[in-house]
């Protein structure tokens, strides 16, 4: 049997990963009450008693959280150490030959963000086959349910339906706290314009970066794209690479965002016209997008089957 301690159980995130571990007859969920959750020292005797600690947490939180136990293993689920170099990156499918070893192994993963695991791993593998030129400047236009902004927003978009919140462009910086990540393991080495925006439904999520088909390398194409991600995803669980155009996908010609809602799954997609193609990701964003991937990363990290407790 396995102890785990989520620190930030109260949060969206981590009231997911409870609610999936609760279930399992192979995992002892260690539960802090409320009254101590704030306590360093309260905290720090959980961090030492469980076999891997979750942090879902504010990042300055998870920052100081970390420095609490320094030998505890942790799964980060914040964006605190996402880019850093002693933590290993808890995407398993980033790279067939040495990610999953690396989560296995590691002492410290942080989980991926929701919007990079669907860019990433739509771009890595056409930068990686040289289809997409890792100078080449990327565009990412998505859209998530409105449970990705915690609490808060829940709460907000919860009790108002008005025209104005149905569909909305966030991050106008152009510096949303995610692009550093996407760069990063998408192998690009131009900073990506990150378009997000907060749609008036609970959860799910579409990720798309649009193409020219002249910007493609050695005269690809749209089927070279399809082929090269059908390649890279062969007999993984959680990724579906659909057929080219996905017409499987489509209701009455739209793409909803909702369709892997409840399960770990995420469905990549080529669209293809005379002179464009258009990649495009859809998943869960509590899901493959959060707790679920922490719930992936964690069996890797005590040993357990890759894919207990989720479903594709």
């Amino acid at each position: 049997m396995h102890k785990v301690f989520i620190d930030g159980q109260a949060g969206t995130t981590g009231l997911e990963i409870a609610g999936r571990l609760k279930a399992r007859g192979d995992i002892t969920l260690l539960e802090i009450p409320d009254t101590e959750r704030k306590d360093p020292a309260s905290r720090r005797a959980y961090f030492d008693a469980a076999d891997l600690a979750i942090l879902c947490l504010p990042d300055d939180a998870a920052r100081e959280a970390v420095a609490l136990s320094p030998s505890a293993r942790i799964l980060d689920a914040s964006t605190a150490h996402r880019t850093a170099d002693d933590w290993v990156y808890g995407l398993p499918e980033l790279d067939r030959q040495t990610a999953r070893d690396a989560i296995r192994n590691a002492q410290r993963v942080s989980n991926p963000g929701c919007y990079p695991t669907g860019f990433i791993l739509l771009v890595r593998p056409l930068i990686d086959a040289g289809i997409v030129s890792p100078e080449l400047p990327l565009r990412v236009n998505a859209v998530s349910g409105y449970s990705g902004g915690g609490k808060a927003m829940i709460a907000d978009y919860s009790a108002r339906d008005e025209p104005d919140l149905r569909v909305r462009p966030y991050g106008l910086h152009l510096s949303h706290k995610h692009v550093p990540e996407m760069r990063r393991y998408a192998g690009t080495r131009r900073t990506p314009l990150f378009a997000p925006m907060v749609g008036h439904f609970f959860k799910g999520m579409l990720t798309q970066v649009p193409l020219f088909l002249d910007e493609l390398e050695g005269g690809a194409g749209a089927a070279d794209v399809c082929e090269a991600l059908i390649a890279r995803y062969a007999g993984e669980h959680f990724v579906r690479v659909l057929p080219q155009n996905a017409e499987c996908a489509q209701e009455a010609g739209f793409l909803g965002a909702t369709a892997c809602n409840d399960t770990n799954r995420i469905e990549l997609m080529v669209f293809a016209g005379s002179e464009h193609v258009l990649l495009s990701a859809r998943y869960d964003n509590l899901g493959k997008g959060a707790a679920g991937a922490a719930v992936q990363n964690m069996n890797l990290m005590l040993g357990i089957e890759e894919t207990a407790g989720l479903t594709a």
